[in-house]
């Protein structure tokens, strides 16, 4: 059984029992990752995606992380004196070995998504920074994420709770009148 996967920005036929070198993957040596993104499951039939294969993954282990090949770019222009340049660059890579092609059931196969392979989405830190039960308090004019945070810390969580505080005598954060009022219009 192979399969074609996707990481990186770049696609690999994979069978179990193979070792890759792909970009660098959030993961240590040892580790488990399960990469999501697959195209194409081949074998005794063939299943391709459209664009990807529902509930299809990829397991591998995390062998090492190192660097590529050193890479040397030279450029030098005729007739301009010295117009030279040389740079030179190492890409990061992750050593994986593939132990299992899952065709289905991946998706809730409780082991890690290979993050910083695109198979993770991205949580917007508008979104991660209020309370998951209380309210947004950066609808509040000048409370950001980094007070809303500092806010949910100390136990404000909603507009009610921040309308209540006096701000002369609350001492777990930095709480503005101004941010008071507005609580208390949106409560």
């Amino acid at each position: 059984m192979f399969a074609v996967m996707k990481t990186g920005g770049k696609q690999y036929k994979v069978q179990a029992g193979d070792i890759l070198r792909v970009e660098k993957l959030a993961a240590d040596a040892g580790e488990t990752v399960q990469f999501n993104e697959i195209l194409m499951i081949g074998g005794d039939s063939v299943t391709v995606g459209a664009p990807l294969v529902a509930g299809a993954g990829v397991q591998a282990e995390v062998v090492d992380q190192i660097k590529g090949e050193k890479v040397i770019h030279f450029v030098k222009r005729r007739r301009k004196h010295s117009s030279q340049r040389t740079k030179g660059h190492r890409q990061k890579l992750t050593l994986v070995k593939i132990t299992e092609i899952l065709a289905e059931g991946a998706d809730k196969s409780g082991v890690k998504a290979a993050a910083g392979a695109g198979s993770v989405p991205k949580a917007s830190s508008r979104s991660a920074a209020p309370a998951a039960a209380g309210d947004d308090l950066t609808k509040i004019t000048g409370v950001g994420p980094a007070a809303a945070k500092k806010l949910n810390e100390a136990g404000i969580n909603t507009y009610a709770d921040l309308a209540a505080v006096n701000p002369d005598t609350f001492e777990a954060t930095k709480v503005k009148a101004e941010w008071v009022e507005q609580a208390k219009e949106l409560a």
